[in-house]
Protein backbone atom coordinates (compact mmCIF):
# COMPACT_ATOMS: atom_id res chain seq x y z
CA UNK A 1 0.00 0.00 0.00
CA UNK A 2 1.34 3.39 -0.97
CA UNK A 3 2.09 5.76 1.93
CA UNK A 4 0.75 9.33 1.83
CA UNK A 5 3.68 11.79 1.70
CA UNK A 6 4.28 13.72 4.93
CA UNK A 7 4.30 17.04 3.08
CA UNK A 8 0.82 16.34 1.69
CA UNK A 9 -0.48 15.47 5.18
CA UNK A 10 1.03 18.66 6.65
CA UNK A 11 -0.43 20.75 3.85
CA UNK A 12 -3.90 19.29 4.31
CA UNK A 13 -3.76 19.83 8.10
CA UNK A 14 -2.62 23.44 7.73
CA UNK A 15 -5.29 24.17 5.13
CA UNK A 16 -7.96 22.54 7.32
CA UNK A 17 -6.83 24.66 10.30
CA UNK A 18 -6.85 27.86 8.20
CA UNK A 19 -10.34 27.11 6.83
CA UNK A 20 -11.70 26.26 10.29
CA UNK A 21 -10.28 29.43 11.86
CA UNK A 22 -11.52 31.43 8.87
CA UNK A 23 -15.07 30.15 9.36
CA UNK A 24 -14.95 30.93 13.10
CA UNK A 25 -13.61 34.45 12.50
CA UNK A 26 -16.13 35.09 9.73
CA UNK A 27 -19.07 34.08 11.94
CA UNK A 28 -17.88 36.36 14.73
CA UNK A 29 -17.05 39.35 12.54
CA UNK A 30 -19.68 39.10 9.80
CA UNK A 31 -21.59 42.08 11.22
CA UNK A 32 -18.52 44.20 10.43
CA UNK A 33 -18.47 43.25 6.73
CA UNK A 34 -20.35 46.44 5.63
CA UNK A 35 -17.83 48.54 7.58
CA UNK A 36 -14.91 46.75 5.93
CA UNK A 37 -16.45 47.11 2.47
CA UNK A 38 -17.08 50.81 3.09
CA UNK A 39 -13.47 51.26 4.21
CA UNK A 40 -12.20 49.50 1.10
CA UNK A 41 -14.40 51.70 -1.10
CA UNK A 42 -12.99 54.87 0.43
CA UNK A 43 -9.46 53.45 0.24
CA UNK A 44 -9.77 52.90 -3.52
CA UNK A 45 -10.99 56.49 -3.94
CA UNK A 46 -8.34 58.03 -1.65
CA UNK A 47 -5.22 55.90 -2.22
CA UNK A 48 -4.02 58.03 -5.17
CA UNK A 49 -4.09 61.22 -3.09
CA UNK A 50 -2.52 59.42 -0.13
CA UNK A 51 0.45 58.33 -2.25
CA UNK A 52 0.81 61.77 -3.90
CA UNK A 53 0.82 63.73 -0.63
CA UNK A 54 3.05 61.22 1.07
CA UNK A 55 5.45 60.60 -1.84
CA UNK A 56 5.78 63.97 -3.62
CA UNK A 57 5.13 66.37 -0.73
CA UNK A 58 6.65 64.21 2.05
CA UNK A 59 3.67 64.49 4.36
CA UNK A 60 3.56 62.21 7.38
CA UNK A 61 1.43 59.09 6.95
CA UNK A 62 -0.77 59.69 9.99
CA UNK A 63 -1.37 63.37 9.14
CA UNK A 64 -2.21 62.59 5.50
CA UNK A 65 -4.56 59.76 6.45
CA UNK A 66 -6.31 61.92 9.07
CA UNK A 67 -6.79 64.81 6.61
CA UNK A 68 -8.18 62.59 3.84
CA UNK A 69 -10.50 60.85 6.29
CA UNK A 70 -11.77 64.22 7.55
CA UNK A 71 -12.44 65.47 4.02
CA UNK A 72 -14.24 62.26 3.04
CA UNK A 73 -16.27 62.41 6.25
CA UNK A 74 -17.37 65.97 5.51
CA UNK A 75 -18.26 65.15 1.90
CA UNK A 76 -20.37 62.20 3.06
CA UNK A 77 -21.77 63.84 6.18
CA UNK A 78 -22.91 67.19 4.79
CA UNK A 79 -25.55 65.72 2.42
CA UNK A 80 -26.76 63.44 5.22
CA UNK A 81 -27.06 66.38 7.63
CA UNK A 82 -28.97 68.33 4.97
CA UNK A 83 -31.44 65.48 4.50
CA UNK A 84 -31.82 64.93 8.27
CA UNK A 85 -32.45 68.64 8.77
CA UNK A 86 -35.12 68.71 6.06
CA UNK A 87 -36.83 65.58 7.37
CA UNK A 88 -36.63 66.82 10.96
CA UNK A 89 -38.44 70.03 10.05
CA UNK A 90 -41.17 68.02 8.31
CA UNK A 91 -41.58 65.66 11.26
CA UNK A 92 -41.64 68.57 13.71
CA UNK A 93 -44.33 70.32 11.66
CA UNK A 94 -46.39 67.11 11.50
CA UNK A 95 -46.12 66.64 15.29
CA UNK A 96 -47.11 70.25 16.00
CA UNK A 97 -50.14 69.93 13.71
CA UNK A 98 -50.84 66.26 14.36
CA UNK A 99 -54.56 66.80 14.96
CA UNK A 100 -55.00 68.69 11.69
CA UNK A 101 -52.98 66.08 9.80
CA UNK A 102 -54.99 63.21 11.31
CA UNK A 103 -58.30 64.97 10.67
CA UNK A 104 -57.35 65.69 7.06
CA UNK A 105 -56.20 62.09 6.56
CA UNK A 106 -59.37 60.70 8.15
CA UNK A 107 -61.54 62.96 6.00
CA UNK A 108 -59.75 61.82 2.85
CA UNK A 109 -60.10 58.13 3.80
CA UNK A 110 -63.80 58.61 4.54
CA UNK A 111 -64.28 60.10 1.05
CA UNK A 112 -62.60 57.04 -0.48
CA UNK A 113 -64.76 54.73 1.65
CA UNK A 114 -67.93 56.52 0.56
CA UNK A 115 -66.98 56.61 -3.11
CA UNK A 116 -65.84 53.00 -3.50
CA UNK A 117 -68.08 51.43 -0.85
CA UNK A 118 -65.19 49.94 1.10
CA UNK A 119 -64.15 50.08 4.76
CA UNK A 120 -60.59 51.06 5.59
CA UNK A 121 -60.70 52.46 9.15
CA UNK A 122 -61.75 49.26 10.88
CA UNK A 123 -60.70 48.43 14.45
CA UNK A 124 -58.59 45.53 13.12
CA UNK A 125 -56.72 47.82 10.68
CA UNK A 126 -56.12 50.45 13.37
CA UNK A 127 -54.76 47.73 15.67
CA UNK A 128 -52.42 46.54 12.92
CA UNK A 129 -51.18 50.09 12.37
CA UNK A 130 -50.52 50.54 16.10
CA UNK A 131 -48.68 47.19 16.26
CA UNK A 132 -46.62 48.08 13.19
CA UNK A 133 -45.68 51.42 14.76
CA UNK A 134 -44.65 49.89 18.08
CA UNK A 135 -42.48 47.32 16.26
CA UNK A 136 -40.97 49.75 13.77
CA UNK A 137 -39.75 52.49 16.15
CA UNK A 138 -37.35 50.20 18.09
CA UNK A 139 -36.02 48.84 14.79
CA UNK A 140 -35.35 52.37 13.53
CA UNK A 141 -33.51 53.25 16.76
CA UNK A 142 -31.45 50.04 16.62
CA UNK A 143 -30.66 50.64 12.95
CA UNK A 144 -29.52 54.20 13.74
CA UNK A 145 -27.16 52.93 16.45
CA UNK A 146 -25.81 50.20 14.14
CA UNK A 147 -25.20 52.77 11.41
CA UNK A 148 -23.24 55.07 13.72
CA UNK A 149 -21.22 52.15 15.08
CA UNK A 150 -20.55 50.93 11.53
CA UNK A 151 -19.27 54.36 10.45
CA UNK A 152 -16.87 54.49 13.43
CA UNK A 153 -15.51 51.01 12.64
CA UNK A 154 -15.29 51.87 8.93
CA UNK A 155 -13.04 54.88 9.58
CA UNK A 156 -11.00 52.90 12.09
CA UNK A 157 -10.26 50.30 9.40
CA UNK A 158 -9.73 52.98 6.75
CA UNK A 159 -7.00 54.68 8.83
CA UNK A 160 -4.84 51.56 8.88
CA UNK A 161 -5.56 50.87 5.21
CA UNK A 162 -4.29 54.33 4.27
CA UNK A 163 -1.27 54.27 6.59
CA UNK A 164 -0.19 50.75 5.57
CA UNK A 165 -1.53 50.88 2.01
CA UNK A 166 1.67 49.97 0.17
CA UNK A 167 2.48 47.15 2.56
CA UNK A 168 -1.10 45.84 2.34
CA UNK A 169 -1.01 45.81 -1.46
CA UNK A 170 2.41 44.13 -1.46
CA UNK A 171 1.09 41.39 0.84
CA UNK A 172 -1.89 40.98 -1.46
CA UNK A 173 0.43 40.21 -4.37
CA UNK A 174 2.49 37.80 -2.26
CA UNK A 175 -0.40 35.89 -0.68
CA UNK A 176 -2.80 35.45 -3.60
CA UNK A 177 -1.90 31.99 -4.98
CA UNK A 178 -2.14 32.82 -8.70
CA UNK A 179 0.15 34.17 -11.40
CA UNK A 180 1.22 37.81 -11.17
CA UNK A 181 -0.71 38.70 -14.35
CA UNK A 182 -3.89 37.25 -12.83
CA UNK A 183 -3.28 39.06 -9.54
CA UNK A 184 -3.00 42.33 -11.47
CA UNK A 185 -6.19 41.48 -13.37
CA UNK A 186 -8.06 40.76 -10.13
CA UNK A 187 -6.91 43.99 -8.48
CA UNK A 188 -7.61 46.08 -11.58
CA UNK A 189 -11.13 44.68 -11.95
CA UNK A 190 -11.95 45.17 -8.26
CA UNK A 191 -10.72 48.76 -8.19
CA UNK A 192 -12.47 49.59 -11.47
CA UNK A 193 -15.78 48.24 -10.21
CA UNK A 194 -15.50 50.03 -6.86
CA UNK A 195 -14.63 53.31 -8.56
CA UNK A 196 -17.39 53.10 -11.17
CA UNK A 197 -20.08 52.25 -8.62
CA UNK A 198 -18.92 54.64 -5.89
CA UNK A 199 -18.86 57.55 -8.35
CA UNK A 200 -21.61 56.38 -10.69
CA UNK A 201 -24.42 55.64 -8.22
CA UNK A 202 -24.47 59.12 -6.57
CA UNK A 203 -24.13 60.72 -10.02
CA UNK A 204 -27.11 58.72 -11.31
CA UNK A 205 -29.12 59.72 -8.23
CA UNK A 206 -28.44 63.41 -8.85
CA UNK A 207 -29.30 63.14 -12.56
CA UNK A 208 -32.59 61.39 -11.79
CA UNK A 209 -33.33 63.94 -9.08
CA UNK A 210 -32.85 66.76 -11.62
CA UNK A 211 -35.31 65.08 -14.01
CA UNK A 212 -37.78 64.76 -11.14
CA UNK A 213 -37.22 68.40 -10.11
CA UNK A 214 -38.12 69.59 -13.61
CA UNK A 215 -41.48 67.82 -13.34
CA UNK A 216 -42.09 69.12 -9.81
CA UNK A 217 -41.45 72.71 -10.91
CA UNK A 218 -43.69 72.42 -13.99
CA UNK A 219 -46.58 70.92 -12.00
CA UNK A 220 -46.17 73.40 -9.15
CA UNK A 221 -45.38 70.89 -6.38
CA UNK A 222 -45.03 72.44 -2.95
CA UNK A 223 -41.40 72.51 -1.78
CA UNK A 224 -39.94 70.98 -4.96
CA UNK A 225 -36.36 71.05 -3.59
CA UNK A 226 -37.39 68.83 -0.70
CA UNK A 227 -38.84 66.30 -3.12
CA UNK A 228 -35.70 66.65 -5.26
CA UNK A 229 -33.60 65.47 -2.31
CA UNK A 230 -36.04 62.62 -1.55
CA UNK A 231 -35.92 61.56 -5.23
CA UNK A 232 -32.11 61.52 -5.19
CA UNK A 233 -32.06 59.32 -2.08
CA UNK A 234 -34.78 56.90 -3.11
CA UNK A 235 -33.42 56.50 -6.66
CA UNK A 236 -30.48 54.56 -5.18
CA UNK A 237 -32.81 51.90 -3.79
CA UNK A 238 -33.39 48.78 -5.91
CA UNK A 239 -36.70 47.78 -7.54
CA UNK A 240 -39.00 50.60 -6.25
CA UNK A 241 -36.46 53.42 -6.51
CA UNK A 242 -37.72 56.98 -7.01
CA UNK A 243 -41.35 55.80 -7.01
CA UNK A 244 -41.15 56.24 -3.23
CA UNK A 245 -40.88 59.98 -3.97
CA UNK A 246 -43.16 60.72 -6.92
CA UNK A 247 -46.04 58.42 -5.91
CA UNK A 248 -46.62 60.32 -2.61
CA UNK A 249 -46.43 63.59 -4.59
CA UNK A 250 -49.20 62.37 -6.88
CA UNK A 251 -51.24 61.23 -3.87
CA UNK A 252 -50.93 64.73 -2.39
CA UNK A 253 -52.36 66.12 -5.62
CA UNK A 254 -55.28 63.67 -5.45
CA UNK A 255 -55.84 64.53 -1.77
CA UNK A 256 -55.98 68.23 -2.68
CA UNK A 257 -58.57 67.65 -5.37
CA UNK A 258 -56.10 68.13 -8.24
CA UNK A 259 -56.72 64.82 -9.97
CA UNK A 260 -55.35 65.93 -13.34
CA UNK A 261 -51.98 66.89 -11.84
CA UNK A 262 -51.97 63.64 -9.86
CA UNK A 263 -52.41 61.59 -13.04
CA UNK A 264 -49.78 63.65 -14.88
CA UNK A 265 -47.36 63.15 -11.97
CA UNK A 266 -47.84 59.39 -12.09
CA UNK A 267 -47.39 59.30 -15.87
CA UNK A 268 -44.30 61.52 -15.68
CA UNK A 269 -42.90 59.47 -12.80
CA UNK A 270 -43.30 56.03 -14.29
CA UNK A 271 -42.79 57.13 -17.89
CA UNK A 272 -39.93 59.64 -17.58
CA UNK A 273 -38.27 59.48 -14.14
CA UNK A 274 -38.33 55.68 -14.03
CA UNK A 275 -37.09 55.35 -17.59
CA UNK A 276 -34.18 57.79 -17.33
CA UNK A 277 -33.07 55.96 -14.17
CA UNK A 278 -32.39 52.83 -16.22
CA UNK A 279 -30.83 54.80 -19.06
CA UNK A 280 -28.55 56.82 -16.77
CA UNK A 281 -27.61 53.78 -14.67
CA UNK A 282 -26.55 51.61 -17.59
CA UNK A 283 -24.90 54.42 -19.58
CA UNK A 284 -22.91 55.97 -16.69
CA UNK A 285 -21.69 52.66 -15.23
CA UNK A 286 -20.84 51.40 -18.71
CA UNK A 287 -18.71 54.50 -19.36
CA UNK A 288 -17.00 54.54 -15.97
CA UNK A 289 -16.21 50.85 -15.58
CA UNK A 290 -17.49 49.03 -18.68
CA UNK A 291 -20.13 47.35 -16.51
CA UNK A 292 -22.76 45.26 -18.28
CA UNK A 293 -26.36 46.36 -17.52
CA UNK A 294 -27.36 42.89 -16.28
CA UNK A 295 -24.46 42.88 -13.79
CA UNK A 296 -25.61 46.26 -12.50
CA UNK A 297 -29.28 45.31 -12.18
CA UNK A 298 -28.90 41.89 -10.57
CA UNK A 299 -25.90 43.01 -8.53
CA UNK A 300 -27.81 45.81 -6.79
CA UNK A 301 -30.64 43.44 -5.83
CA UNK A 302 -28.22 40.83 -4.48
CA UNK A 303 -25.95 43.35 -2.74
CA UNK A 304 -28.62 45.19 -0.77
CA UNK A 305 -29.94 41.89 0.57
CA UNK A 306 -26.45 40.80 1.66
CA UNK A 307 -24.74 43.98 2.84
CA UNK A 308 -27.43 46.64 3.24
CA UNK A 309 -26.89 50.09 1.73
CA UNK A 310 -23.21 49.48 0.88
CA UNK A 311 -24.45 46.55 -1.22
CA UNK A 312 -25.40 49.08 -3.91
CA UNK A 313 -21.68 49.21 -4.66
CA UNK A 314 -20.55 45.69 -3.79
CA UNK A 315 -23.44 43.71 -5.25
CA UNK A 316 -22.31 44.28 -8.86
CA UNK A 317 -18.72 43.70 -7.71
CA UNK A 318 -19.64 40.22 -6.45
CA UNK A 319 -20.99 39.19 -9.84
CA UNK A 320 -18.03 40.75 -11.67
CA UNK A 321 -15.62 39.06 -9.25
CA UNK A 322 -17.28 35.71 -9.95
CA UNK A 323 -16.80 36.19 -13.70
CA UNK A 324 -13.19 37.37 -13.25
CA UNK A 325 -12.35 34.33 -11.11
CA UNK A 326 -13.67 32.06 -13.86
CA UNK A 327 -11.40 33.89 -16.32
CA UNK A 328 -8.44 33.58 -13.92
CA UNK A 329 -9.10 29.88 -13.41
CA UNK A 330 -9.15 29.29 -17.15
CA UNK A 331 -5.93 31.28 -17.58
CA UNK A 332 -4.21 29.70 -14.57
CA UNK A 333 -4.73 26.13 -15.72
CA UNK A 334 -4.58 26.77 -19.48
CA UNK A 335 -8.09 25.41 -20.05
CA UNK A 336 -8.54 27.31 -23.30
CA UNK A 337 -5.26 25.98 -24.73
CA UNK A 338 -6.03 22.45 -23.57
CA UNK A 339 -9.48 22.54 -25.17
CA UNK A 340 -8.03 23.93 -28.40
CA UNK A 341 -5.41 21.19 -28.54
CA UNK A 342 -8.07 18.49 -28.24
CA UNK A 343 -7.85 15.14 -26.46
CA UNK A 344 -4.74 12.97 -26.49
Amino acid sequence: MKQIPNNAIRQVLILATIITLGIVLFNQLKTLIPAFLGAYTLYVLLRKWMFILQGQYKWKKSLTAALLMLLSFLIILLPILLVVNMLTSKIAFAMEHSQEVLSSLQSYIEKIEARYKIQILTSANLEKIATWGSNTVPKILASTFDTIFGIVIMYFILYFMLVDGRKMESNFYDWVPVKDENTLLLRRELNSMVYSNAIGIPLIAILQGIVGLIGYLILGVNEPWFWFVITCITSMLPVVGAAIAYVPVSLLFFAGGQSAKGIIMLLYGFGIIGTVDNLFRFWVLKRLGDVHPLITGFGVIIGVGLFGFIGLIFGPILISLFLVLIKIYANEFNIEKRDAAGPG
